[in-house]
């Protein structure tokens, strides 16, 4: 790594701005897996349900503007660049425009705070191919993983104190707390991390962060769900479903739920469908008060944890982590993933 950062860039994983945008997009991101087209229809539908317009890079956008606040308001002179894995702007464009305006080395931030296949090496295999792609590409190094930054669960804490304060007064001090993150398969949570560290380091990440956020609300006891899955029936994936889970907490009583998405920055179209619509339905369906927490994506604290990582590196700044299990990434004071880490698993169809 060069001594010297030219830029920022924040990767993410992209979304729908049209309706004409919707299938090409979803082909984009399921291509090579053999996803049926019947099951890419059905997904459409989620999008055009809110106008074929996915939220993700409107947030995205307003995350930069407050990422450049706060860098101003700390004397960074880093521009943030916007690029993405699956729609436009798309990686490859951006770290063109950024060689273009001669960057040279540009630090990167992934809208995802974990470990494992997709929340991570594939951020770096992404980066990889924009590299490859464009003749005197920048340098690019990720920021490392942030799933247990103070800022983060002080952040979601908070959110969840909102929540609880959005259910009907006589319900609050029953309600569960439900945390939930985007499923994987069991198999691809099996080889997440380096294969010195045992696997299963997303789940372990999501459970972590979900103690801490807990701890820090005042919630003694708590639910660790999954959403979105997708993929054939006969693949195991991370489960109970949150929707599966508000059946069986109807079963034994729950009355009231708060459901905090810890494994995701904003609310982008999984967490509007699958978290406040769906999950709201079969809430009310039951007859359980139901409330859910925001996401940290706006909330200027997690801006300020961007710049926080990226002073990891400008500065030397030693990373500040509340929770016990690892976490990885290339950061001059953090540890560097290992060889063969977060191994892609071959989908069966």
């Amino acid at each position: 790594m060069t001594g010297t950062v030219d830029a920022l860039l924040l990767l993410s994983f992209g979304g729908p701005e049209r309706p004409e945008d919707v299938m090409p997009f979803l082909e984009n991101v399921t291509r090579g897996r053999g996803v049926p087209r019947e099951r890419l229809d059905e997904v459409a539908q989620h999008y055009l349900h809110f106008g074929g317009v996915s939220p993700i890079n409107a947030l995205n956008r307003e995350l930069i503007a407050a990422i450049e606040a706060e860098f101003a308001v700390r004397a960074v002179d880093l521009p943030v660049y916007f690029g993405n894995r699956n729609w436009h702007p798309m990686i490859e464009e951006t770290v063109a425009t950024m060689r273009a305006d001669g960057i040279g080395h540009a630090l990167v931030f992934p809208t995802s705070a974990w470990g494992g296949y997709s929340g991570c090496r594939q951020y770096d295999e992404d980066i990889e191919r924009a590299r490859a792609a464009v003749d005197g590409a920048p340098e690019l190094t990720k920021l490392r993983q942030y799933f247990d930054h103070p800022l983060l669960i002080d952040s979601f804490a908070d959110a969840v104190r909102a929540a609880v304060r959005e259910l009907p007064a006589d319900s609050r001090e029953r309600a569960r707390l439900v945390f939930t993150a985007h499923s994987i398969p069991v198999a691809a949570d099996v080889a997440a991390g380096p294969p010195a560290d045992g696997g299963h380091l997303y789940s372990r990440q999501v459970a972590e962060a979900a103690r801490l956020c807990a701890a820090a609300t005042g919630f003694d006891d708590f639910d660790v769900v999954w959403q979105s899955r997708s993929g054939p029936p006969q693949v195991p994936w991370l489960d109970p479903d949150i929707v599966d889970h508000l059946e069986a907490l109807s079963g034994k009583g729950v009355e009231a739920v708060v459901v905090c998405p810890v494994g995701f920055v904003s609310d982008h179209l999984e967490v509007v469908w699958d978290l406040d619509n769906e999950a709201a339905e079969k809430a009310a369906e039951l007859g359980m008060a139901f409330a859910r927490a925001a996401t940290p994506g706006p909330d200027p604290r997690f801006a300020r944890m961007v710049a926080e990582l990226v002073g990891e590196h400008l500065h030397g700044n030693e990373p500040r982590r509340s929770g016990t299990v690892p976490g990885y990434g290339c950061t001059r004071n953090g540890a560097i993933c290992a060889p063969g880490c977060c191994e892609p698993v071959r989908r069966r169809k």
